[in-house]
């Protein structure tokens, strides 16, 4: 039976529940006004990601529903994804103190783990470790982390919903090369709950995407990578090779913040991208060399691990050194010179 009609019904629901939220939100004042730290410079709608969230929700309904993905898996995904939709909505209409908030990601990174299973034996340079509770703690870190890091990383029009985009359709190729079909469900609907989102926050974008779809789509893109690896080890590094733009920048951001001394958990417009926006004077150049990067660059060494044997911890290596010297070279992490464009 062909269930491809699933794809227009979700784009449909995500595009549809984005203009709503639209109107919502304008007809509430709840406006991302900007300010000192903020990389727009019109005030916007914001909370559109709650649409990425109920598309998405429901296509993990509909396809647990018909076979296509297994109940501990939809248990999982969905039930961390709405812990952390839920923890983002409030902190969109208010204000949840950071020990609160990361109380809660830990929590659904927790309660992830337990359906999956935790994490899986990593392959290492060739080798295949089993590292126990030690990398079932590993992994809540690394959950908790993505999540957060792609709240960071949404701070330009297009940008978050592009990348999530790119790696999911990335992944899906990839899954289908290796013969992997039964994997490709879940990231396709994310990418097309995204894409109904996209047409809304593509450059100048008319409304945000907000804390409730950005951490909802990191954990989101933490499971699916988590998922894999319990099928084949590689595809772990797969999935760290294509969300490489976006760990990249936020972690080099993170760590010359934190060598500074910086009040991490306040917020900021150092991430490389967001110099570089500055730089070109326009958000949209930057979201799609993030496309391009990702397509060009990042797919490609992803694809030499799943089908040519490249071990994928090298796979990663490779990936990642240029796009180091790229976030050095737009500044990441740095303070911004209020005189200066770069």
């Amino acid at each position: 039976m062909s269930y491809w009609w699933f794809i227009p019904v979700i784009a449909g629901v995500s595009f549809f529940l984005t203009a709503q939220l639209r109107n919502y939100a304008l007809s509430r004042s709840l406006m991302d006004v900007p300010n000192a730290r903020s990389s727009h410079s019109v005030p916007t709608p914001r909370g559109g990601g709650v649409a990425i969230v109920m598309a998405f929700l429901l296509a993990l309904g509909l396809l647990f529903s018909v076979g296509l993905i297994p109940l501990v898996v939809f248990l999982a995904i969905a039930g961390a994804g709405a812990v952390i939709a839920v923890i983002g909505f409030m902190d969109d209409h208010g204000h949840i103190a950071a020990r609160w908030r990361l109380l809660g990601h830990f929590a659904a990174a927790v309660w992830l783990l337990l359906w999956l299973g935790g994490l899986p034996a990593v392959s290492l340079f060739g080798v295949t470790f089993d590292v126990g509770w030690f990398g079932h703690a590993l992994a809540a870190f690394y959950l908790v982390w993505l999540l957060n890091l792609y709240n960071f990383m949404d701070g330009i029009d297009g940008i978050a919903s592009l990348e999530a985009i790119c790696v999911c359709l990335g992944a899906c190729l990839l899954y289908w090369i290796s013969g992997l079909e039964s994997l490709i469900w879940a990231p396709l609907l994310l990418a097309v709950s995204v894409a109904g989102f996209f047409c809304w926050n593509f450059p100048p974008a008319r409304i945000f995407m907000g804390d409730a779809g950005s951490g909802f789509l990191g954990i989101m893109l933490g499971g699916l990578s988590l998922q894999a690896a319990w099928v084949l080890p590689s595809l772990l590094w797969v999935w760290l090779i294509l969300l490489g733009v976006f760990i990249v920048d936020a972690t080099v951001t993170l760590l010359r913040r934190l060598l500074r001394g910086d009040k991490v958990y306040e917020a900021h417009r150092s991430h490389a991208y967001q110099f570089a926006s500055r730089r070109f004077g326009k958000h949209l150049p930057v979201t799609l060399a993030v496309g391009a990067i990702n397509l060009f660059w990042l797919l490609p060494i992803a694809l030499c691990v799943t089908r040519y044997g490249l071990d994928g911890a090298i796979g990663a290596i490779l990936a990642y050194v240029p796009l180091v010297a790229l976030a050095v070279k737009f500044h990441a992490g740095e303070l911004e010179n209020p005189s200066s464009k770069n």
